[in-house]
């Protein structure tokens, strides 16, 4: 199937009206009685909704044939970022005051955070070297190696989830973003082992 010249770009901006919404209900008073708390959680949530859908290409692909969505992978990469840092500068603004050494003691003594915070760490490579030419600078080997590193994104995302969500004993959402990963990362690992096996 071929991708036309205005699927990617019409991609960006549906993905990118979540937050165009958050900031015109921030504006309008529009976020309930604890808008700081909403932008940190819908941040997040979407955050957690393109993680999913990003690490779904790959699925997608082998199963239907869908080989259009290679070219959307990286764009839809760079939204997912995007939101992780939405999501990590609401918290730091709204929650912390900007005040870089309350956020490191944060850090330090709320594990959930902790692990969020690696999440986002994880994530900075990935952005950063989501181009063509840091492709070409890498070498397709060390370029694959490093964007492995999604899964262990994927993994610590969901342990921050969870562990936010266990404070308020609300595991409905978990379950669902749960599940979905495991299925996602499941898929992942029983097609390496079946490309193993048709090697021998």
């Amino acid at each position: 199937m071929v991708l036309s010249h205005w699927v990617p770009p019409a991609v960006t901006v549906l993905w990118l009206l979540p937050a165009i919404w958050l900031v015109f209900a921030a504006v309008t008073d529009q976020l309930g009685a604890n808008p700081a708390e909403a932008l940190v959680r819908q941040t997040g949530d979407m955050a957690l909704r393109m993680l999913c859908i990003t690490l779904a290409v790959t699925p997608l692909r082998q199963a239907f044939g869908w080989t259009f969505l290679v070219r959307l992978r990286r764009r839809l990469g760079l939204i997912m970022f995007f939101y992780a840092v939405m999501h990590l500068f609401c918290y730091a603004s709204f929650d912390m005051g900007l005040d870089v050494t309350e956020i490191a003691k944060d850090i330090a003594k709320r594990p959930f955070i902790l692990v969020g915070f690696l999440a986002w760490v994880l994530l900075v490579p990935l952005a950063a070297t989501s181009f063509n030419r840091a492709v070409r600078a890498l070498g397709a080997a060390r370029w694959q190696w490093l964007h492995r590193c999604v899964y262990a994104v994927a993994l610590l995302a969901m342990l921050h989830f969870f562990w936010m969500r266990a404070a308020k004993n609300n595991f409905a959402d978990v379950a669902v973003y749960g599940a979905i990963l495991a299925l996602l990362l499941g898929w992942r690992v029983a097609s390496h082992y079946a490309k193993r096996s048709k090697a021998i």
